[in-house]
């Protein structure tokens, strides 16, 4: 039976709220409330909320080049089609080796920490599970939503999304309702309070939590109408994680009071679940234990579906396997792509597991630290890119939207990028040897994919990451930006 069409994803599969889900359940909304938030307040105390409004600009100011792009490139390839288009060939497929490092790095953290949350969850109902038993298993319910279409991982994220974003929303409604500890206050947003303490460290956990969002031009090949679906769902995206952030930070400082920064200096791990209790009570937060592990792993769903389709632009461009570029028949899903994911996701992860490392404190911790930088360097790339896409066109569009914005947003990233480079001891956990060293694995991933694009052209396969049917006509993109 023949398994595979002409290496097409399904067409119209998702509408803006499920491309919104994917992106904003891979920002994993409660589990990096939980995670973060604590060392944002503990580096910036009181100002910690505004850091999340300071994150949202540079991150709305990136969207705006990022979104305007999406009119004229359409392509599962997300970052890797945009730099190639706008900084060429030989850039984009360095990126290409870049976005498969941080993505995965991602992935295999990340199930450190389901595994890690799961199993202490469990074991407060009195079983014993093993993370590694916990991680696999989760992982293999991933493989199987990543085969199938994507409009069932869609819903199967919007259901944990919600449900993650409402008990916070009830926490932050009772907080404010209550006036806090000490009555309502907006000193978190002056800029005296945000930009105190140690901002670099704050702003840098700040930013981790958006991790996710720009996955929103890689399911356009699969939205309906992408060129209005795809913009709509990047902004729509960008805003609401910040304003939920922004919210919610808000709302644990106003329960902390004064406090704040003492209490998640103190003890980081119950800094948020403590003032819920204190607020709405323990059932809440009991409650919340069982959300944070569904989010984490809608997370991994998200970051798998992430790779699946970068693997499948990848191979249909000619940097990797061609077999890989391939759908299925029925579902019309990269399946081939997914399977190959799930195989490596499972070695690496097989290979953390054999050396004994610990799911949270060190694979979670090192490898989410790699990909945020790495995710951070290919936001900036993807700015750059714009700005040099749109300045070769005559039909180029608005100044604010293809240069103005792209440039300030690459600034910001920019900043953020030194932030991580200098702080990464903190993000990682990691003080000295050879760890220490992991920033240099993004270069080398760079090159090691010129290397393969170099070596698969010498056998009569050039790479090409930007195909004919990915990049609209001019004609188009201009009928289409002013339509919307």
């Amino acid at each position: 039976m023949n398994t595979e069409t002409s290496g097409q994803l399904k067409k119209a599969a998702v509408g803006t709220s499920g491309i919104v889900f994917f992106v904003v359940a891979a920002a994993a909304p409660l589990g990096a409330t939980l995670g973060a938030t604590p060392v944002v307040f503990s580096s910036s105390g009181v100002g910690a909320p505004g850091m999340y409004l300071v994150a949202s600009v540079v991150l709305l100011l990136f969207a705006v080049g990022y979104a305007t792009m999406s009119r004229h490139i359409t392509s599962a390839g997300g970052f890797t089609a945009y730099i190639s288009a706008g900084l060429g060939d030989r850039a984009g497929q360095a990126s290409a080796g870049i976005a498969l490092l941080a993505y995965n790095c991602m992935l295999l953290g990340l199930s450190g920490q389901f595994g890690a949350f799961a199993s202490d969850l469990l074991a407060q109902w009195g079983w014993s599970v093993p993370w590694q038993a916990i991680a696999l298993a989760a992982l293999a319910v991933v493989a199987v939503l990543g085969y199938v279409e994507v409009n069932l991982s869609a819903k199967v994220l919007g259901l944990l999304m919600i449900a993650e974003v409402l008990i916070l929303l009830v926490f932050d409604a009772v907080v404010i309702g209550k006036g806090g500890t000490e009555g309502l206050s907006t000193d978190a947003f002056a800029p005296g309070e945000v930009f105190s303490g140690a901002p670099g460290v704050a702003l840098l956990f700040a930013f981790t939590c958006f991790v996710g969002f720009e996955a929103t031009t890689i399911y356009g090949e699969e939205a309906r109408d992408p060129r209005r679906t795809v913009p709509r769902a990047t902004y729509v995206a960008v805003i609401l994680i910040g304003v939920f952030y922004a919210l919610t930070s808000w709302a644990i400082g106003l329960a902390h009071g004064s406090d704040a920064k003492k209490a998640a200096t103190e003890d980081p791990v119950n800094f948020v679940t403590s003032a819920n209790t204190a607020f709405v009570g323990k059932f809440s937060t009991d409650l919340m234990q069982v959300l944070v592990v569904t989010s984490v792993f809608a997370v991994l769903l998200a970051f798998h579906n992430t790779l699946t389709r970068y693997m499948f632009s990848l191979g249909r461009g000619g940097l990797l396997p061609r077999q890989l570029g391939q759908t299925h028949s029925r579902f019309q899903s990269p399946h081939r792509a997914s399977v190959v994911q799930s195989l490596l996701t499972l070695v690496l992860l097989g290979v953390f597991m054999a050396a004994g490392v610990a799911p949270f404190e060190e694979l979670f911790f090192w490898l989410v630290g790699l990909g945020t930088l790495a995710v951070l360097v290919l936001q900036a790339a993807v700015a750059v890119a714009v700005v040099a896409f749109f300045r070769r066109r005559s039909d180029g569009g608005p100044l604010w939207q293809t240069i103005v914005a792209p440039t300030l947003g690459a600034l910001g990233l920019a900043v953020g990028i030194m932030f991580a480079i200098d702080n990464f001891d903190i993000l990682t956990g990691i003080t000295d040897g050879p760890g220490s060293h992991m920033p240099w694995l993004i270069p080398i991933a760079g090159l090691v994919a010129l290397a393969t694009a170099a070596f698969t052209a010498r056998r009569g396969r050039p790479v090409q990451l930007v195909t004919p049917t990915s990049a609209t006509t001019a004609s188009e993109a201009a009928e289409t930006s002013a339509q919307s």
